[in-house]
């Protein structure tokens, strides 16, 4: 899949079908992770790949929200050093965005479906994924083959009009014209 497609094929996907991720394939994805950019190039992450399911069923509890973790063939646990300092807390999670962009896109890229999912109980995480209280969990990315449909480019997407969220220059400033290349339909 071209990089243009992937991103437009990106989506949420919480349920799941049968069937596991090939070695090769989950490699590749934590590859786009371990290749993500970081500030100072400092890679605070680690990647904790969990597939086995009574694994997933109990991390699933980690957050009211994350039920399609247990169905899900891989989840991928961002790990990364908690700090005192707040510049430091804003520039880790600013990474671990990238690198949460980085596996779906990449999953994306092999039509394998993924979502995130938060992470509350940091005591329970810390127990099943073994990182010890100096790091906490950041997000849970889900994987698996899409239960409902494959992933393809999504032709209208439910998102605010270009015009209505790209400014030029600055926030607020009319568009001194509509650009027909530039609008919604041209970009899917």
């Amino acid at each position: 899949m071209e990089t243009w497609d992937a991103i437009r094929s990106r989506r949420n996907v919480r349920s799941y079908g049968e069937g596991e991720i090939a070695t090769e394939d989950m490699d590749r994805i934590l590859e786009a992770a371990r290749r993500t950019p970081s500030a100072g190039n400092q890679q605070a992450w680690d990647f904790v790949v969990c597939t086995d399911r009574e694994q997933l069923s109990q991390l699933a509890m980690v957050w009211r929200a994350a039920g399609h973790v247990a169905g899900s063939a891989a989840t991928i646990a961002l790990v990364a050093p908690r700090s005192d300092d707040a510049l430091m807390r804003d520039l880790i999670q600013f990474d671990l965005g990238q690198a949460t962009m980085s596996i779906m896109l990449a999953a994306a890229d092999l039509g394998i479906g993924s979502a995130h999912a938060g992470v509350h109980d940091q005591g329970l995480a810390g127990r099943l994924l073994g990182f010890p209280e100096d790091r906490f969990c950041a997000v849970l990315i889900t994987l698996g083959t899409p239960a409902d449909r494959p992933l393809a480019p999504i032709q209208q997407p439910n998102r605010r009009p270009f015009n209505d969220v790209v400014h030029r220059d600055q926030v607020g400033m009319a568009q001194p014209r509509q650009c027909p290349r530039l609008d919604d339909e041209a970009l899917a």
